[in-house]
């Protein structure tokens, strides 16, 4: 029976009051890893690590509010979280804007957020891990970056770029015990894709019938002809981020569903 045990490691889970990020961080937490919740909102994430705590009976989640889109964010987070085992930057923001309509603006506000907010985490918290011989990062990256989608180039740019920014702190971490993953999540059910769905179909149709009409119309691709679960995201996350994946680093792993036409991963 393969078991994993997070004991005694400690995780932060950026953009972790919903959605994904929510999932990663109570799969973490299941797996025994105490686990920082990290929002802009000081009042959102204490409300959730409340809520957490109180469904698990116990104290595993804690909080770490900032703005981690920010320098000064990511700064004022390091001094109430200096010691970090296990980083998933999951933090991202997404939206359709037709191509030739992205502004300069719109561009660098992604850059930020997706992409430099996850490359200031890991200089701040790598070296620490390779100092101790072990660590986990993971980025969470998206079909996007490898299957650009037209609605949404800046947003598949960014993610694309993850991808790298992952592989080459892999390279900067070989042989130390860290290990430095991207994962790949396919369309996922969240509040914020479900709102995503209703800008590309009819808002006045049921749920079901919109979510198959758009995994129909721009989701062809998708082998599972569905949404993705949150927590089938999670699981994935789990097991890279636990000593069973010692020998996964520089990866981009796929739990897309088989979306991306590939055989390899």
């Amino acid at each position: 029976m393969i078991a994993i045990d997070l004991t005694d490691k400690t995780a932060l889970v950026t953009g972790s009051t919903q959605g994904i990020g929510a999932a990663i961080a109570r799969t973490l937490a299941s797996a025994g890893a105490a686990v920082a919740i990290n929002g802009r909102s000081e009042d959102k994430v204490a409300a959730v690590v409340d809520q957490f705590n109180a469904e698990t009976g116990g104290d595993r989640f804690f909080p770490a509010a900032a703005d981690l889109a920010t320098e000064d964010g990511e700064a004022a987070l390091a001094e109430h979280l200096p010691h970090v085992d296990i980083l998933v930057n999951n933090l991202g923001i997404f939206g359709a804007v037709p191509a030739m309509a992205i502004t300069d603006d719109q561009w660098r506000r992604y850059w930020e957020v997706n992409v430099l907010a996850a490359v200031r985490l890991i200089r701040r918290h790598l070296t620490g891990m390779i100092g101790r011989g072990w660590g986990r990062v993971l980025n969470i990256a998206s079909d996007s970056a490898v299957v650009i989608p037209e609605e949404m180039i800046h947003y598949g740019t960014s993610k694309t770029a993850l991808l790298a920014v992952s592989r080459g702190f892999a390279k900067h971490a070989a042989g130390t015990g860290v290990t430095v993953n991207s994962v790949i999540a396919g369309p996922t059910r969240t509040d914020g894709v479900e709102e995503f769905v209703y800008q590309l179909v009819d808002r006045d149709l049921p749920w079901d019938e919109a979510q198959r009409r758009f995994m129909r119309e721009h989701r062809p691709q998708s082998l599972l002809h569905r949404l993705i679960e949150p927590e089938e995201i999670a699981n994935l996350v789990a097991y890279l981020s636990s000593p069973l994946a010692s020998a996964t680093t520089g990866a981009a792993v796929r739990v897309d569903g088989g979306y991306i036409d590939s055989i390899i991963p």
